[in-house]
């Protein structure tokens, strides 16, 4: 999952990036509303958390922005601004959810969960390939019925390659999977995860291998 925060108070911001993070979730995050719509043109998010007082503006006037330009993503604001009057205008001016800080990172996730849920978002329930199933809205995998834990960037690996299973996948798109937009990527650190990620597999008996397909980037493919 790959959420975009636009929230100006940094030590928030660094604590939800650490923690999210902690579940595989990668967290673009930026505190300008101009950043914010050149990132939505050069990623797909799965949702975005919106403060509604920046610096370069009100975040209500960012949401007909991004639904002017054909940007459908679920956002949810995140704001001290919690009077009834107040949520009632993000609710009334574009947002799907709205959350009064202080707030819990344990709410905060079940209601990215919840309008991920709605159909024109909808993620899909399960994701199988060979013995194993994810859901990919709790991060948790089995393999043969048997809880299969993955560090997060592992993790985020091998749910965008099930998620194409057959496939190639790019190597960009696995770095966007795994890496903010912030971070420095070393050239080698994706193809370590993966070399970690294909042992694993391997031993747990997942009935999937993954295949390096030379100058292009993984596939994730379903083996007896």
């Amino acid at each position: 999952m790959r959420l975009l925060l636009i929230e100006d108070e940094k030590e928030m911001a660094d604590a939800l990036t650490a923690t999210l993070g902690r579940q595989g979730i990668v967290i673009d995050h930026t505190m300008w509303l101009g950043d914010a719509v050149e990132l939505t043109r050069q990623h797909v998010y799965d949702a975005i958390l919106l403060d509604r007082r920046l610096p370069d503006g009100e975040g209500l006037a960012f949401i007909p922005q991004l639904r002017h330009a054909g940007i459908d993503t679920p956002i949810i604001l995140l704001t001290a601004m919690n009077e009834p009057e107040d949520r009632i205008a993000g609710l009334d001016g574009g947002a799907d959810d709205y959350l009064g800080k202080p707030f819990l990172v344990g709410e905060l996730l079940a209601r990215v969960r919840a309008v991920l849920r709605r159909p024109a978002n909808l993620a899909p329930a399960e994701i199988t390939a060979g013995r194993i199933v994810i859901d990919p809205l709790h991060f948790s995998v089995t393999i043969n019925s048997v809880p299969f834990d993955l560090p997060r960037r592992e993790l985020a690996v091998l749910i965008a390659l099930a998620k194409r299973k057959g496939k190639s996948v790019l190597r960009s798109t696995l770095e966007a999977a795994v890496y903010n937009y912030e971070e420095e990527i070393q050239s080698n650190a994706l193809d370590a995860h993966i070399s970690r990620l294909r042992k694993r597999l391997l031993d747990a008996s997942a009935g999937v291998g993954v295949h390096n397909i030379r100058g292009i980037g993984y596939l994730l493919k379903e083996e007896t």
